[in-house]
């Protein structure tokens, strides 16, 4: 490729990651915003709790379709489509005038991300060459996390001097931006099969994804002791089970996933791997804005500036890992091998997440600013040396044929072990909060909305005055909060066992038929080099 053609698909990556951050920054202002929109539309706490879910529902059930389409269709196309799809539906969700229009656009809104998150993944393996998909991972990878400390500073400063409509409105000149770049910067690719459409598959698929999500939702809202909850999950399962069989029925025809790529260590390592993590961080991203605002008593500005350390630790992570991991220039222009492998980078950066989430767990109530800085650091440094290695191990397997169903599945997998941390953890957190709440002599009511959250529990302390319940509710928070940190903690020592045992030293060459060859890009195999 000339210089030019190497620049243009650069720029086109940053694109994407601009793309992938804006969907991300659609999740983190939303919740910053809920109390206000619940004063503008009069909404209930069941509709609060349908803006997110409508969302997240769509996006479970479309997330392996959009994949086949983009290798049907080409991704381009599809990814072009996404994004028009995507600013449209954030503009009418900015002048939503009812709660029954904010659900259904935040419902159209998942259709759009939906296909964002698999096709900004789909196209690594197709651009760019082995050695240069670390970097181009961990831009990627960069942009979803980027999301969340950056979401408060935005919607903070939004929400303080706009309507709450603006925190939606900020999305559209992002995607604008992004429409243009991947319009004229990103080469059309696609499959040269053209994969025939499996509509069982997509149905069962969309199906079992749908009820999986909203099964943890709802454990995640009402407790693990939900029978509507527990039933959900398990027709989730079960359907997913039915999918998975009737997947390996159609081995000689056109599945909507290739269950091959499981026979691939690194691809199937790889992918629980960052699924992991992803479990282990939203723990800490749903618990720590509380803390700041809550026990620390800072804005949601204020927690989103404290959440910034991680960003650095991440940036520092990300680059050691890519250099580390690259081959080195030897003498007479030779490559020499590179100093560490993806296991022991994964498992070096899943023990360093460990250590620093573990400092978190011992967290007080009064530990200050520096004390938290430190450990979410560390926890970013961690983060930033495993995730690029784990989802280059994921992609690496992927060929230019079938490469957006394959990142459909490393996200939808992902977005499932988001949901499932959230509950899961959240669970966990609210356990150890009311194991050391104090509610005695209040009136019932009171005493719900203290036990409903740390939230509820300062708003009650602040309207009764009592500065023994408003100490006694930060100290539970902090409490159920380190026990969660710990089983963060735990779940990043088990991924580091899990990478040095598992995970291969080196890439296959071999992979499923038709995987891209060490030496040539999707791109350029497909006569589409720039």
């Amino acid at each position: 490729m000339t210089d030019g053609a190497d620049g243009r698909r650069w720029w086109a990556l940053i694109a994407m990651a601009a793309s992938v951050l804006v969907v991300g920054l659609d999740l983190t202002v939303l919740n910053l915003a809920l109390p206000t929109i619940a004063g503008q539309l009069h909404a209930s706490n069941s509709d609060l709790q349908w803006f997110s879910s409508a969302y997240s529902l769509v996006l479970a059930a479309a997330i392996l379709p959009a994949g086949l389409l983009g290798d049907r269709y080409g991704r381009k196309r599809v990814l072009l489509i996404s994004l028009l799809v995507f600013g449209v539906s954030s503009a009418l969700c900015s002048y939503s005038t009812s709660t029954g229009e904010l659900i259904a656009t935040r419902a159209i809104l998942g259709i759009g991300a939906a296909a964002i998150f698999p096709m900004s993944l789909s196209v690594i393996p197709v651009l760019f060459r082995p050695e240069e998909r670390q970097r181009a991972i961990a831009l990627m990878a960069s942009a979803t996390f980027l999301s969340f400390p950056i979401g408060p500073l935005v919607g903070g400063y939004l929400l303080d001097h706009f309507w709450w409509g603006s925190v939606f409105l900020i999305n559209i000149p992002i995607v604008v931006v992004a429409l243009f770049a991947v319009f004229f910067l990103l080469p059309e690719s696609r499959s040269e099969r053209r994969p025939g459409i499996d509509g069982l598959g997509v149905v069962l698929s969309s199906a079992g994804l749908t009820a999986l999500t909203y099964g943890f939702i709802k454990a995640g809202q009402n407790g693990w002791g939900d029978t509507t909850a527990l039933a959900t999950i398990g027709t989730g399962v079960a359907v997913l089970g039915l999918f998975i069989a009737w997947e390996q029925r159609l081995r000689g025809g056109e599945p909507l996933i290739d269950l091959g790529l499981f026979r691939f260590a690194n691809f199937t390592w790889g992918t629980l791997l960052t699924t992991l993590v992803t479990f282990a961080m939203f723990g800490m991203f749903f618990a720590m804005p509380l803390y700041f605002q809550e026990v620390m008593g800072v804005n949601a500005m204020g927690s989103g500036l404290r959440l910034l350390p991680m960003i650095g630790g991440m940036v520092v992570g990300m680059v050691s890992s890519t250099r580390l991991a690259s081959p080195r220039a030897g003498a007479g222009g030779t490559k020499r091998p590179p100093l560490a492998t993806a296991r022991i980078l994964m498992a070096a950066g899943f023990t360093i997440m460990a250590a620093g989430i573990a400092f978190g767990a011992v967290t007080k109530v009064t530990s200050g600013t520096g004390y938290a800085a430190l450990w979410i650091a560390a926890s970013g440094l961690g983060l930033g040396l495993a995730l690029p290695q784990g989802m280059n191990a994921a992609l690496g397997v992927l060929s230019a044929e079938r490469s957006g169903s394959g990142s459909a599945l490393i996200s939808a997998m992902r977005q499932v072990g988001a949901t499932i941390g959230v509950a899961v953890l959240g669970t966990v957190l609210t356990s150890g909060y009311h194991d050391r709440l104090d509610l005695a002599g209040l009136p019932p009511a009171l005493a719900n909305t203290a036990r409903s959250g740390v939230a509820g529990g300062v708003g009650v302390a602040q309207a009764t005055h009592s500065t023994a319940l408003l100490e006694n509710v930060r100290v539970a928070f902090v409490h159920g909060m380190d026990i969660m940190l710990w089983a963060s903690g735990g779940i990043a020592l088990v991924s580091a066992i899990l990478a040095l045992i598992f995970l291969r030293s080196r890439r296959s060459v071999a992979g499923p038929a038709g995987a891209v060859d060490a030496g040539e890009t999707g791109v350029e195999r497909a006569g589409l080099a720039m």
